[in-house]
Formats: structure tokens, C-alpha cells, sequence
């Protein structure tokens, strides 16, 4: 076949890979989510998040990062550990808007909002009656692991640590789930002063099982859609 005309049939068959992969008006390509599937991902994730945290705070555990704060004001002052997340992350909103754009801005602040609002909720749905201090310290960091892996391809976060994170990854290299770990150790590390010392080893495990978790599976060099 002559080269021009293979160009050709390229040409014209990018059109039709990009209408097949429509979803209503917004579409996706190999390499880009569409809007659909952004929200898809969002909402999978804070539902995840808010069950990993609903977990957690049954235990009276905690997590790192903005997350383990909200967790701490909550066991300290008695307030929805939903309401404390969103007004820690406001801060973080300026780093957002400044250094990773409007697109990753909005769909953080929609994250954030929707896991506070999920946050009060799930307690009206679901409720826990027993879990093993260490499957849930497991399975909570697992959840979240899982939450922020799909808020992350799909460049979003759960604000704080995160937002901070993904820049650090995109700007210097290095690994999203190593800089969420340095954070989560020194949110464990306050910790000491709120919970008792056995709350503190757990919670330990599940950053460690969560940020594991981040570290192995989250790699932009492996995953190229955006």
C-alpha cells in the first residue's frame, strides 16, 4: 500500500476510534478519561474513602495526612469527622489552583465535597458492629489505598498530602506514595498525644498497608491515561 494512502486510512480512523468511545457528548481516548468516567472514578473513590475512614473510626484508629488530622479534631472536639476534612483542606486549595490547575482543582474540591457529605451520610445506612483491630487496619488502608489510586489516574485527590504528593510526583519524580507515607508518619507520630500507644501501632499498619499499596500500584510511567 502507498505511504500516503496508509497515512490516510490513520488519519480517518482516529475519528472513528474516538466516536466509538463515546459516552453521550463527552469522549475518551487512549490516552485522556472523558468527563463520564471521571465522575465514575470520583464517586467510586469517596465511597471507598468513607468506608476505609468509617472503618478506621469505629476503631478509634487513624490514618496520615489531612485525612488522620480530620480524624484526630474529631476525636478531640466531637465534630463530623466529614466537616473537619473539608475546612483542613481549604489551604490546600491555593497549591491546587497555583501549581496543578483548574481541571485538578475542581475535581479535587468535588472529591472532597462529596466524601463530606457521604461522610455524614453513611453512618445512616451502614453501620459496623465488630472488627478485628488488624483486618481493620488492614482492610481500612486498603479501601483508602484504593480510593486514592482511582482519584489519582484520574488526576484528582483528596486534597492535603495528596495535592502536595501528585505535585511533588509530576514536578521532581518523586514517588506519590513515599512522599504520602513521610507525611502520614508525622500525622501517627502527633498522634501519641490524642490515642493510646496499641491505636498508634495499628494505625501504623494501615498507612503502611495504604501507602504500600500507592507506592507499587500508582505509576505514571505504567499507566499513560489522564
Amino acid at each position: 500500500m502507498p505511504m500516503s494512502q496508509s497515512a490516510e486510512t490513520r488519519e480517518g480512523a482516529e475519528p472513528a476510534a474516538r466516536r466509538r468511545s463515546r459516552f453521550g457528548d463527552w469522549s475518551a481516548t487512549a490516552t485522556h478519561h472523558s468527563p463520564a468516567e471521571d465522575a465514575q472514578a470520583i464517586l467510586t473513590g469517596v465511597l471507598l474513602a468513607a468506608l476505609g475512614l468509617a472503618i478506621l473510626a469505629h476503631l478509634k484508629f487513624l490514618t496520615g495526612g489531612v485525612a488522620g488530622l480530620a480524624l484526630i479534631v474529631s476525636y478531640v472536639f466531637g465534630i463530623n469527622v466529614g466537616l473537619a476534612f473539608f475546612l483542613i483542606n481549604i489551604p490546600f486549595y491555593a497549591l491546587a489552583v497555583g501549581r496543578m490547575g483548574r481541571a485538578f482543582t475542581i475535581k479535587t474540591f468535588a472529591a472532597i465535597g462529596l466524601l463530606s457529605l457521604v461522610s455524614y451520610w453513611l453512618p445512616l445506612v451502614f453501620s459496623i458492629e465488630y472488627v478485628d483491630p488488624l483486618a481493620g487496619a488492614v482492610i481500612g488502608g486498603l479501601l483508602i489505598g484504593f480510593a486514592l489510586l482511582a482519584l489519582f489516574r484520574h488526576r484528582a485527590s483528596l486534597g492535603g498530602a495528596g495535592i502536595l504528593a501528585i505535585y511533588l510526583q509530576d514536578r521532581f519524580g518523586f514517588r506519590a506514595g513515599l512522599v504520602q507515607l513521610t507525611f502520614d508518619l508525622a500525622i501517627l507520630a502527633g498522634a501519641l498525644f490524642v490515642v493510646d500507644f496499641t491505636a498508634v501501632v495499628f494505625s501504623l499498619i494501615g498507612a503502611v498497608v495504604l501507602n504500600g499499596f500507592l507506592a507499587i500500584n500508582h505509576r505514571p510511567d505504567r499507566y499513560l491515561a489522564t
